[in-house]
């Protein structure tokens, strides 16, 4: 099961307040329990006498030799804090840290927490959408965040703007001075077993450093549906650097310092009601190749567009009547009239297969593949019609 990273709860008071008048209920830590006192104590006591007669064994062994009970100290080896070497983790976090922010967010009676990072001098900061909407909760105009920087200073935030089809959004803090940008790298240029860090807020911990590898590229993963059937699903970065709720918004880099991905998602063994999820070494990170063109067109003020077939799509392996389980592609169910596809040529019942150079699998690996190109550009889209493969070009249309 893959799941968006919730954002995560703000973390509890050291020390609750006095007044009772809270909207949400503290988290409370467990009380330990009458047993584990209980055997904590009596370790205590086994401990300490077996400490007792340690020490009259070795009194009499020695005969009393040890002068005024002095020991020799021990010893310490003290190299000194060596700087951090070039392209180390701890050379990429020290880089990196000042540009990672934690953002915490409110808004219609619920509270969250995730990451984010700064990307001008000016204050701009992106993050995921789902941070910003507490994962669809809240509208983002009612969004009241706060950003919290390395040096310790804070800021209020406001939205400049989201786009729920590729989970980004961008926020922005004024008056505040001296911000280190990330520097932007390109997504294209990894490669599997590559190594990369993951810096962001889990569970509100924050300036926390993770690191890892790519596992795999390109991998679909669809991470929400809305009511009008829009889908949220990307070509992701899979690494096993631990990704937790709050990561999310945090950045991917590369040993260079520069980002790669914007952390969104991980896969789960599932949970329990009302518990989170945690790491299992399955997260996945938007590239930054796919989204540099909806954060420009959110920078600019512009309704983000994508690029569209303009087809309703089921997975071709499992379709009804069908008996190949090695069937594989996504299977064309509506053709919209004027659309890229029809356009085209393609028909209901076409199952396409690749696009490019890219193999489809099943129904999210289309959309996500589809969702990494920009409209306008031209593809080839290899289908099958019956037992018969061809392929025909077509340039792709807009949502916008």
């Amino acid at each position: 099961m893959t799941q968006v990273l919730p954002p995560a709860p703000p973390p509890p008071p050291l020390f609750p307040p006095a007044s009772p008048e809270r909207s949400l209920p503290p988290t409370r830590r467990p009380k330990r329990s009458g047993f584990a006192v209980l055997v904590l104590t009596g370790a205590l006591l086994v401990g300490g006498g077996a400490g007792v007669g340690g020490a009259a064994i070795y009194d009499a062994a020695t005969d009393g030799s040890a002068s005024n009970g002095r020991t020799t100290p021990l010893q310490v080896a003290d190299t000194g804090d060596q700087p951090a070497s070039s392209g180390s983790v701890e050379g990429v976090a020290a880089a990196v840290l000042p540009s990672v922010v934690a953002l915490d967010v409110s808004g219609g009676g619920a509270s969250g927490s995730g990451s984010g990072v700064v990307l001008d001098a000016d204050g701009l900061i992106l993050t995921n959408d789902h941070v910003v909407t507490l994962g669809g909760e809240i509208d983002a105009d009612q969004a009241e965040v706060t950003a919290s920087f390395s040096d310790g200073t804070k800021a209020r935030a406001t939205v400049v703007g989201t786009d729920p089809l590729t989970d980004t959004a961008l926020v922005k803090v004024e008056g505040v001075d001296n911000l280190t940008p990330i520097t932007i790298g390109k997504s294209s240029n990894l490669d599997v077993g590559e190594q990369v860090v993951a810096i962001g807020s889990p569970f509100g911990l924050d300036a926390t450093v993770t690191s890892g590898i790519v596992s795999a590229l390109d991998r679909p993963v669809q991470v929400a549906r809305d009511a009008n059937g829009n889908v949220t699903a990307y070509p992701a970065i899979q690494t096993d650097a631990a990704i937790n709720p709050g990561n999310s918004g945090g950045p991917l880099v590369n040993m260079d310092g520069q980002l790669v991905g914007i952390n969104a998602s991980i896969r789960s063994t599932g949970s329990g009601a009302g518990t989170e999820s945690g790491s299992i070494g399955l997260g996945f990170a938007i590239p930054i190749d796919e989204v540099l063109p909806i954060i420009e067109q959110l920078r600019n003020d512009e309704k983000p567009t994508h690029a569209r077939l303009g087809i309703q799509v089921s997975n071709a392996a499992g379709t009804a009547g069908s008996s190949d389980t090695t069937a594989s592609g996504a299977k064309i169910e509506e053709t919209e009239k004027g659309s890229a596809a029809a356009d085209a040529g393609l028909k209901a019942g076409d199952v396409i297969t690749a696009i490019d150079d890219h193999r489809i699998e099943d129904s999210d690996g289309l959309i996500a593949t589809v969702r990494s190109y920009r409209p306008g550009e031209t593809v080839k889209i290899t289908y099958l019609r019956g037992d018969k493969e061809s392929s025909t070009d077509l340039e792709l249309g807009s949502d916008g």
